[in-house]
This record gives C-alpha cells, sequence and structure tokens, in this order.
C-alpha cells in the first residue's frame, strides 16, 4: 500500500506590494490554518507519521511544509521543481520515491488538478478545487510509485480548513 498526501500551502499575504511571487508570505490565517491542518492530518492519517515531505522551495509552501513537518515527525525536503508543478511534474516528484508515504506541499492549478483526477469515480465529481491548505490523502495499491500517473486509488479523503473550525 502506497499513501500519497497532497498539500496545498497555506494561505499567503499579498500585503507587500513589489515582493517576488516566491518569497510571500503566510499571512496570519495561513499561520493559524497550517498548524491545525497539519495536525488533523496526523491524527486521521497515522500511516503519515515520518513521511517523506516534499515542498516546493516559495517562502509560503516551506513555512505550511514545516508545520506538517512538525506533526508528523519528519523533515521537509525542498524541491525547486515543485513550484509551479504541472500534476505531471508532481507525480515525476513522488515516483522517485522509495518511502511508502508520501506528502507534497505544493501550489494550484497543479494539486486540485491531480486531486480531481484521482478522486473522481463513477458517481462521484470528487475533488472540485483545493483551497489553501487543504488536504487530500490518496492509498493506492501498489509496492511502488511506479505508474503513479495512471494508477486509481482505492480510497481517498479531503480535509479543509473551513471544516475544522
Amino acid at each position: 500500500m502506497r499513501t500519497l498526501a497532497l498539500v496545498r500551502h497555506a494561505k499567503s499575504s499579498w500585503d507587500q506590494p513589489g515582493v517576488d511571487d516566491h518569497e510571500r508570505t503566510l499571512n496570519e490565517r495561513g499561520r493559524r490554518d497550517a498548524p491545525r491542518m497539519a495536525e488533523r492530518l496526523a491524527l486521521d492519517h497515522p500511516e503519515l507519521r515520518g513521511a517523506a515531505l516534499l515542498s516546493s522551495t516559495a517562502r509560503r509552501a516551506a513555512t505550511t511544509a514545516e508545520f506538517f513537518a512538525a506533526a508528523l515527525g519528519t523533515t521537509a525536503h525542498l524541491e525547486e521543481s515543485l513550484y509551479g508543478a504541472s500534476p505531471a511534474r508532481i507525480i515525476a516528484a513522488v515516483s522517485g520515491r522509495s518511502e511508502p508515504a508520501v506528502i507534497v506541499v505544493a501550489h494550484d492549478p497543479g494539486l486540485s488538478d491531480l486531486a480531481r483526477h484521482w478522486s473522481r469515480f463513477p458517481g462521484d465529481d470528487g475533488i472540485p478545487h483545493m483551497p489553501t491548505c487543504a488536504v487530500a490523502v490518496f492509498a493506492f495499491a501498489a509496492d511502488d510509485w511506479t505508474g503513479l500517473g495512471d494508477a486509481l486509488p482505492e480510497s481517498w479523503t479531503y480535509d479543509i480548513p473551513r471544516d475544522a473550525d
């Protein structure tokens, strides 16, 4: 069994005009939501404790990843290729891992597109969009990450900060 969690970075600040997109920090809501969602993930998915955690190098994603790393007892590994990554690039980053559980902290539209792809089952519209700090977890019946792009999960869950309120 393989477990993959997709986490969209927490809400970022637009208060500093002229700051490069890559350097934007979390705003107050983001700093509130990230630790709450990380704790919820740790409680709801103990199989993710100690998972490989891959994060975009963007400051807002890296900061979000640190909250998740702390809650799950792991270390965040920054990957420049995850900044603005397409679903194919996210899959490529995961496919190179040997761990049975991986968490990816990145951006839209790549995360929403991938979550939507894996969550559509007959009679289910799946995940339409991942708002900031949303978490989607997918369980795959596989011995490794090979063929992840064509795989369909056995199950999935979806959690958003509004549901944590």
